[in-house]
């Protein structure tokens, strides 16, 4: 009898529990640490094995590592703080050379591309403090030997311009040739379980839809779909944005999703925003 597939989750958010849902009903073994009881306990009833560790104490490590060495996949998903990523000091010094590993980043390691495509085989360039630490903590697990998802503005079922829209209070800039590249939660997980079903696939993957649309556009169309009068659009000032917000809009970017298909054979569901906010209010959302 083969023997069951299991995989770790160091971190269970929302791509976690997307890609977790298709790999346990694929037949995978699931286990996913987090600090909060309330996660553990979710975790308990969707039927997961719950690690209840905090990576920066000596009993979390102890647990996580004893869970990687069950697991024949680890998948980290933690955003670094300003002391690096959380679950580096947990692995140190521990041969993870027969496990599959993924490290789950952010396409802003490329910086500002002034409107120009990012691939893989650029060097990374990061422009804003947080996307320095991503670069940082890629650099330490890929000399481990892990994947490399670089995702682009994420979203999905409850986490979607759809949303924004409905909560009426969306702030709505237009930036002349501003893009944005973006990807549909179930399109991130499914590259990741192809590229599980890859081991020798590695380096690093892009992870974006085929179509980088600027803010209005779709926010505009969110609110065509819904059936409401679209949001106020106005130029684009930093003094009436987030500090999140004016990072953001001071790169463009457009993220190209070529190798993801070339090495993995990946399309995505949700080639645009539109077939992913067609599906999101189809389902509900």
């Amino acid at each position: 009898m083969a023997e069951t597939p299991s995989i770790l989750f160091a971190g269970f958010g929302y791509v976690a529990e997307a890609t977790a849902a298709r790999l346990a009903a694929s037949g995978w073994r699931v286990l996913a640490s987090t600090r909060s009881p309330d996660t553990a306990a979710k975790l308990e009833r969707l039927g997961y094995g719950a690690v209840h560790a905090d990576p920066g104490t000596r009993e979390g490590g102890e647990a996580l590592r004893e869970a990687a060495r069950g697991a024949g996949a680890v998948i980290f998903s933690a955003a670094p703080g300003e002391a690096g990523d959380p679950f580096l000091p947990a692995f140190d010094g521990m041969d993870l050379g027969l496990t599959w590993l993924g490290y789950l980043s952010t396409t802003g390691v490329y910086g500002d591309r002034q409107g120009g495509w990012a691939f893989e085989h650029d060097p990374v360039s990061p422009g804003q403090p947080r996307s320095v630490r991503r670069a940082e903590a890629e650099a330490a697990w890929s000399e481990r030997g892990a994947r490399l998802f670089r995702l682009s503005g994420i979203y999905g079922p409850g986490r979607s311009a759809l949303d924004r829209v409905r909560s009426g209070d969306a702030r709505v800039f237009d930036k002349p040739g501003q893009v944005f590249s973006r990807i549909h939660v179930e399109d991130i997980a499914s590259v990741l379980i192809r590229a599980l079903e890859r081991p020798a696939a590695d380096g690093a993957f892009n992870l974006a839809d085929d179509h980088p649309s600027s803010q209005a556009e779709v926010m505009c169309g969110a609110a065509e779909m819904l059936g409401v009068p679209a949001p106020e659009v106005i130029a684009f000032d930093p003094d009436q944005a987030s500090a999140m917000q004016a990072s953001f809009f001071c790169e463009c970017r457009r993220v190209s999703n070529a190798r993801a298909k070339a090495v993995l054979g990946w399309r995505p569901a949700y080639p645009s925003w539109r077939e992913g906010l067609a599906a999101i209010l189809a389902q509900g959302g």
